[in-house]
């Protein structure tokens, strides 16, 4: 199984997929690790992603799910996953997959993302991401989470939503 943990920027992907990944005993990938040198450049920049700077970043990861799929590995990754395009870009790689929805308050986001020492996505794009957003209502491989509550505890109750699907 693949399990994506999803949100905008600051809402705790890293985390509580690191978190998440320990407790299943199974690797951890970073989304943002797949994207190119000019992506990263171009946020860094504080410029915003257009679908066509994406389109080969979600292919990327959508061949490593592929593959972890095919070789029945169980993978927890973290990526925004912001538009339902994007995600069914994942359900055509593989169909062994769930998506958890991090969600919250923006002012929480903003707050987490003014405190960031050393990631590459400045503050001002967030407002980038709230827009790009579409909000996963009614897709039914997605588990949704408030993202208000300490990561730990988080982490126990997605742990008790996914092990059965294991």
């Amino acid at each position: 199984m693949i399990i994506v943990v999803m949100g905008i920027s600051g809402s705790g992907k890293s985390t509580l997929g690191q978190l998440l990944a320990d407790r299943l005993n199974v690797p951890f990938e970073e989304g943002d690790a797949y994207h190119s040198d000019e992506n990263v450049k171009k946020m860094a920049a504080g410029i915003p992603l257009s679908d066509e700077d994406r389109k080969p970043w979600l292919a990327t990861l959508a061949d490593a799910m592929r593959t972890w799929d095919a070789n029945g590995e169980t993978r927890v990754v973290s990526c925004s996953s912001l538009r339902k395009s994007y995600r069914d870009i994942f359900r055509e790689a593989t169909d062994n997959l769930r998506f958890i929805f991090l969600d919250g308050a923006k002012e929480l986001v903003r707050a987490r993302m003014a405190e960031r020492q050393s990631h590459f996505m400045p503050v001002q794009l967030i407002e980038s991401q709230i827009a790009a957003l579409e909000v996963p209502d009614g897709e039914e491989d997605v588990i949704r989470i408030d993202i208000s509550r300490d990561p730990e505890a988080m982490a126990e109750e997605l742990l008790g939503k996914v092990n059965p699907l294991l």
